[in-house]
């Protein structure tokens, strides 16, 4: 393809980023304080910078033209003109090559050099001075593209939030060691579309997997001097372009060919996505796209001293979303992966941030009203990360309807509860039934609550059960990182070990875990490879292990793991199967018109409905759920009335068995079949009995879910 072009038409403002038409391609970039923006179009490799063509034409703070005869494949980037005065928030410097932030593809990878930032490294100005020197050829190229695809009767799943079991895993730690995966394809989107891959997903019983960062990113200048890389990858660079290290092709299909193939078996895709800050950093980073392209419309700026950012991210910048280019521009990216993309939900990192107005966080902020409104947007997966490191951060159930969060508190009580810490029971109580303090407003439903025990920002949960101190050292930071507060427990020794006893309880922990999670009110979600005990050798800060210590290693995993993943499959069976475990509403204690139990119920050891004062005693960690199935009246998606059992689970946390007492319907009698036990978990479902009255001795530190006989 030629990359000589002889004129430049006007074109236009709409739409942003470079957009073929068949006969040639729109460019148009907005910056409200540039001076002037010149195209710079590159040859087949990307290193040579074969022609600069001066945007004609100034829109509405659009800079736009149009070349005829260009096509697919045309690499390109900008330099923009215009004051460089960083004192009054202006970074901009034509020597330096920018990425287009609409770009849908990237060609190349960038290679770190001092001439990356528009200011004189070493000067005694700091920030301040001018560098001349040119990046072009250290940067990655923005890539025209083809955006036609076949997707035949590829519909989304839309799994109502009810019915929905989420997964979290990362494409190429997940696919790297995969011995399904043919090797040039692990790692890689193909990888994760791999047939195998997904039946596994699919016979777990996940419904949707949410996948880490795969927006163009950066391994870190810190983490390159380190020799280490960014493995999550929460270092934005670009909002609509795949990162090309999961790529096996140069193709932009591949993308879509993994989200089609995951539909195909049911599943559904959710971004991890980082619109609260870019790679860019603070008044020190380097210049990659938005700080050259118009740095005080991009990022908050301190009002009184613009040469510094506003830091409500703890990477040091933050998205200026109350910018109205700023906030169309992610609005654009968001609706082009549901659109364009086929991805069914987000996940959004440090949410409250872009919540954020001038005065603090606001639920009815620019983009989250915004979203609400939206007719693409509301109908799909939102779930916020509620916290961020700013004033006023912590937003747990504060976001508005339509939104599902991150729960947090689950995680941290049902850790304490297992670990034995005295006094969490009423905590417990509160989590497991869809924590309605916090999310019963505004008609949001209980599946608002993210129930998870393990997440990629923490220990894995073998890791939970294995050690009482984190082990970063690898991270090159003395240990310094990652979370302190992890409520572990190492039952005796620190790490690996091959005694059986501290292996069993280990296990026996890993199962309790997991059915709460499973057996809560609210939406589960799993940390891929906890369900057969991944461990990152006690590694709570991973994000820069792009190694053996991240990948699953699926060939290495033992009997035990196996065992472990068989009867996570039969829990997320028995959520499946059980309405009463995934009611879409909050439970309030209204009676049941057939067993006479109301529709939640806390029953103490005695087989009795548990007093105020029980919930006071701070050693008690052992109880009773009753879920009365036949109360009231739930339907689902479609219309079906969902009459279920009446279920009872019991929880005990304590270092001795508990003979419980089962309670009594109002017929006065029925009997209690076990449906699973984390004490005995090989023992089929229903092999198990007793009578209504008669205890049934739950074990030491082991959960068990029990239903009525004669109920659905």
């Amino acid at each position: 393809m030629s990359v000589s072009f002889e004129h430049i038409l006007p074109g236009t403002s709409y739409p942003l980023g470079a957009t073929w038409d068949g006969n040639g391609v729109n460019f148009a970039l907005f910056s409200a304080h540039a001076t002037r923006v010149e195209l710079c179009l590159f040859d087949r490799t990307g290193q040579h910078e074969v022609q600069r063509i001066v945007l004609p034409e100034y829109t509405d703070q659009i800079w736009h033209g149009y070349l005829p005869d260009a096509g697919p494949g045309l690499l390109y980037g900008y330099r923009v003109h215009g004051p460089y005065e960083p004192e009054a928030g202006h970074r901009f410097n034509a020597n330096k090559l920018l990425i287009d932030p609409y770009a849908k593809m990237l060609h190349g990878s960038l290679r770190w050099s001092d001439a990356h930032y528009a200011y004189r490294i070493g000067s005694n100005r700091g920030d301040l001075s001018f560098d001349r020197r040119d990046n072009a050829r250290m940067m990655p190229k923005c890539a025209v593209v083809d955006t036609a695809f076949t997707w035949g009767d590829d519909r989304l799943p839309r799994r109502p939030w009810a019915d929905t079991v989420i997964y979290e895993l990362h494409v190429r730690g997940f696919t790297m060691r995969h011995p399904s995966v043919p090797a040039h394809l692990r790692g890689s989107f193909a990888g994760l579309g791999n047939r195998e891959v997904l039946q596994y997903l699919k016979s777990l019983g996940i419904t949707a997997v949410e996948l880490l960062p795969i927006h163009a990113f950066i391994d870190d200048h810190f983490l390159v001097k380190k020799n280490l890389h960014n493995y999550w990858g929460y270092s934005t660079l670009n909002f609509f372009a795949p990162v090309t290290r999961y790529m096996a092709t140069s193709s932009l299909s591949e993308v879509k060919t993994m989200v089609k193939r995951i539909h195909d078996h049911g599943i559904e895709v959710i971004l991890d996505v980082v619109y609260n800050h870019t790679t860019e950093g603070n008044q020190l980073g380097p210049s990659f796209s938005f700080k050259g392209i118009d740095n005080a419309s991009y990022y908050r700026l301190n009002p009184s001293e613009p040469r510094y950012y506003i830091d409500e991210t703890g990477t040091g910048n933050t998205l200026n979303l109350s910018h109205p280019r700023v906030l169309q521009m992610v609005m654009d990216s968001l609706r082009y992966w549901v659109t364009e993309m086929h991805v069914d939900g987000f996940r959004f990192d440090l949410a409250t941030t872009l919540g954020r107005e001038a005065y603090g966080y606001d639920p009815g902020s620019g983009f989250l009203d915004a979203v609400r409104q939206d007719p693409v947007l509301s109908q799909v997966k939102m779930i916020a990360e509620p916290w961020d490191v700013g004033l006023g951060g912590y937003q747990v159930g504060n976001f508005p309807p339509g939104w599902s969060e991150w729960n947090d508190r689950f995680r941290d009580v049902v850790r304490r509860f297992w670990r034995g810490d005295h006094g969490v029971l009423p905590e417990l109580a509160a989590r497991i039934t869809g924590s309605a303090d916090l999310f019963d407003r505004n008609g949001r439903r209980s599946w608002s609550s993210i129930n998870y025990a393990a997440s990629h920002d923490g220990f894995t949960l073998a890791d939970v059960v294995s050690y009482e101190h984190k082990h970063n050292t690898v991270n090159g930071e003395d240990n310094q990182d990652g979370h302190n507060a992890n409520f572990s427990s190492n039952h005796g020794v620190e790490g690996s070990t091959e005694e059986p006893v501290i292996l069993d309880a280990r296990n026996r922990q890993q199962r309790n875990v997991l059915a709460t999670v499973l057996m809560s009110q609210g939406t589960p979600m799993l940390l891929g490879g906890d369900e057969f005990g991944r461990s990152q050798q006690g590694n709570n800060n991973a994000y820069c292990q792009d190694n053996e210590l991240s990948w699953v290693d699926w060939e290495g995993i033992d009997e035990r793991g196996w065992a472990l993943q068989g009867f996570v499959r039969r829990l997320i069976a028995l959520r499946r199967n059980h309405p009463a475990l995934r009611r879409p509403y909050f439970l309030h204690g209204t009676e049941s018109s057939k067993s006479g139990f109301k529709d939640v119920l806390w029953i103490n050891p005695d087989g009795q409905e548990m007093a105020a004062d029980q919930w006071q005693n701070h050693f008690a960690r052992c109880v009773g759920l009753l879920l009365a199935g036949d109360a009231g009246q739930y339907f689902s998606a479609e219309g079906a009335e969902l009459n279920d059992a009446v279920l009872l689970l019991i929880f005990n946390a304590h270092i001795e068995p508990i003979p419980f007492v089962l309670p009594v319907p109002s017929a006065g009698r029925g009997r209690w079949h076990c449906l699973a036990d984390t004490a005995a978990p090989d023992r089929p479902e229903g092999a198990v009995s007793a009578r209504a009255g008669e205890s049934y001795p739950v074990q030491a530190r082991s959960a068990a879910i029990l239903k009525l006989a004669g109920t659905i």
